[in-house]
């Protein structure tokens, strides 16, 4: 070997020395979630795009199942003292990770132990007071924060006879398009919906401005006593139930899982988490989006955000929380957020990302894209519509589910549903706060 080789040798052995040495200086970030689909992609991304910014932290994503199988595997670890950087938390879980106060790092302290400040200003107000203490102090970092839309196949619109260009309005409205379309024979089923927990309880109350609970459906206080069985809640629940029994309405499951109905062209109308736009895209149909249905006399109040936030236990080191916060400023950049918002239809959280979005004519291009953003920022809240918190939301659901589940199966009819799930809800609560 020449001396020339020998150092050139040399050379490259140095640099993969340093290269490696470099690699394993930097603090490795688990970022634990729940994003399946379109938006696990978009979750690899932002993680590739962080850690290409910077050579100190390395964001490691690791999908973690549903948003109930996520809350779990981090309550776990977090037991077993090895819980990750970051967990994503959807909103049900909200309570329970303020519950455990000890437990957690405020977003706004790991912030400044990354020399960052937060000001709440520069968020959109909604949704920041959703994951704050009532003193104003964030909780956790709100990254996909979503609003529940209406979803509608253009295509079989045209077919049923209906105008694909007017989606309906009120439930009443959205009840008769989903028989017309059953009726004509232009889909085998008219109306599906994801999340009927989320979207046609906590958000119906919200978006109609009628109480889900009492202490404002947990907000002011933990001591909660159900409400979701008034006549308001029966008389949609048993149209729904109704429609169900020819299969006009078809249930696909418990979280997202309906939207497989729709995407197949199955089921012509949906109502969805604005934040499942990505795989609506992908699927390629013709499709419109419109408000989320309401009942005249009641609504539309305004919606609450569903979606999910990013939480961070306490008990870390503080070069691990200073990477954190490096993650969250990334993720705050208008640029970023405009373009998680315009990729996956969840809402911008910064307010300089909604009107820079605006700003550009994207809205004027893609109608219905705003409409999540105004149905959560168009009225100030009441006391029925700042949004649901209670301890042990996740496990009300579950009851919930379970009601629903047998009403839909022609066991019971709404009222028996609700009231038994209003009964168990609210004996489930005082058992977690140990009453």
């Amino acid at each position: 070997m020449s001396v020339r080789s020998l150092s050139v040798s040399a050379l490259a052995a140095v640099a993969s020395f340093t290269m490696a040495s470099h690699a394993l200086a930097a603090t490795e970030l688990q970022w634990w979630h729940a994003m399946a689909g379109a938006n696990n992609e978009v979750v690899n991304q932002l993680a590739k795009e962080f850690n290409e910014s910077q050579s100190d932290y390395t964001i490691v994503p690791v999908f973690k199942g549903t948003y109930p199988e996520a809350l779990n595997a981090g309550i776990a670890a977090f037991r077993a003292k090895q819980p990750p950087a970051i967990l994503q938390v959807f909103d049900a879980g909200s309570g329970v990770m303020m519950g455990a106060e000890g437990a957690i790092m405020p977003a706004a302290e790991v912030l400044k132990k990354g020399g960052f400040t937060f000001d709440k200003s520069e968020y959109l107000a909604g949704i920041v007071a959703y994951y704050s203490k009532p003193d104003g102090t964030m909780l956790s970092f709100p990254y996909n924060s979503s609003s529940p839309i209406l979803y509608y196949n253009k295509d079989i619109f045209k077919k049923a006879g209906l105008d694909a260009d007017k989606p309906p309005k009120t439930w009443p409205e959205v009840f008769d398009a989903a028989k017309k379309i059953k009726a004509s024979g232009a889909a085998p089923c008219g109306l599906t919906s994801t999340w009927l927990t989320w979207i046609q309880t906590e958000n119906l109350a919200a978006w109609n401005n009628v109480s889900y609970g009492s202490n404002e459906n947990g907000l002011g206080g933990s001591d909660v006593t159900l409400a979701f069985n008034s006549p308001l809640f029966v008389q949609h629940f048993q149209s729904i139930a109704d429609l169900a029994k020819d299969g006009t309405f078809r249930y696909g499951g418990r979280t997202s899982e309906a939207k497989q109905l729709f995407t197949s062209g199955e089921c012509a109308i949906m109502t969805e988490s604005s934040g499942g736009l990505g795989d609506i895209v992908k699927s390629g149909m013709n499709y419109g989006i419109g408000q989320l249905p309401y009942y005249e006399g009641h609504g539309p109040q305004n919606t609450i955000p569903g979606g999910a936030s990013l939480w961070v236990f306490a008990g870390k080191s503080d070069e691990e929380y200073k990477g954190i916060a490096q993650f969250y400023h990334f993720l705050s950049q208008t640029k970023i957020q405009s373009r998680l918002h315009q990729v996956s239809g969840y809402m911008p959280v910064t307010m300089a990302a909604y009107e820079e979005t605006k700003k550009s004519g994207f809205y004027d291009k893609n109608p219905g894209r705003e409409t999540p953003i105004l149905q959560m920022m168009g009225k100030a809240p009441t006391e029925n519509s700042k949004g649901v918190r209670l301890v042990n939301l996740p496990q009300v659901r579950d009851i919930m589910n379970e009601e629903f589940e047998a009403m839909l199966a022609g066991k019971q009819d709404a009222k028996a549903a609700l009231d038994k799930a209003v009964e168990r809800g609210n004996e489930a609560i005082k058992q977690a706060l140990g009453q």
